[in-house]
């Protein structure tokens, strides 16, 4: 397996790491499929999303685009993503939007590959309650392993509510 720009920034800030590859092909699996093809908790593997700025006013500073990642049975909920980052409208980014900002393939999105590229890096605070957590190693089939608080230290991760609660507290 070829090393990704992600692991290269685990492995540069000395970050303990496990890459499962869970489809050499790299057919596109939702999040869910992924957890399940990894033997992991749905709870503990993370989808990568690109969230917009919606501003119908266009003038003044264009403010920067959101990767935000959830647990993968969850769903960003819009209006309590804004209301907890201080914005007024955000919507999700289209397919073609989301994969020219990242150069990324929709399920091969990496926060980990995205440093200093000009996003946003957001964590669903569902993630405190894990200790390990599963998100993208940059492209499709390849998954890493790490501790939350590395992925949120590396990455400068904001912990914010991006989804809606729900009765079972996941």
């Amino acid at each position: 397996m070829n090393k990704t720009n992600a692991m290269r920034v685990l492995e540069a800030h000395k970050i303990e790491y496990t890459a499962l590859v869970y489809d050499d092909a790299g057919e596109f699996h939702s999040a869910e499929e992924a957890a399940q093809l990894l033997g992991a908790p749905v709870e503990q593997v993370y989808k990568t999303l690109v969230v917009l700025h919606d501003d119908a006013n266009k003038s003044g500073p264009r403010k920067k685009p959101m990767l935000v990642m959830v647990a993968s049975h969850r769903e960003i909920d819009l209006r309590v993503l804004a209301k907890s980052v201080g914005a007024k409208k955000l919507r999700m980014a289209t397919k073609k939007e989301a994969e020219q900002l990242t150069g990324a393939q929709i399920g091969g999105i990496s926060a980990l590959a995205q440093l200093n590229k000009g996003f946003e890096m957001l964590l669903d605070e569902t993630a405190q309650q894990l200790e390990w957590i599963h998100v993208s190693g940059g492209v499709r089939g390849l998954d890493l392993k790490l501790r939350v608080q590395d992925l949120a230290r590396v990455t400068n991760a904001k912990f914010v509510q991006a989804t809606a609660q729900n009765p079972e507290g996941f």
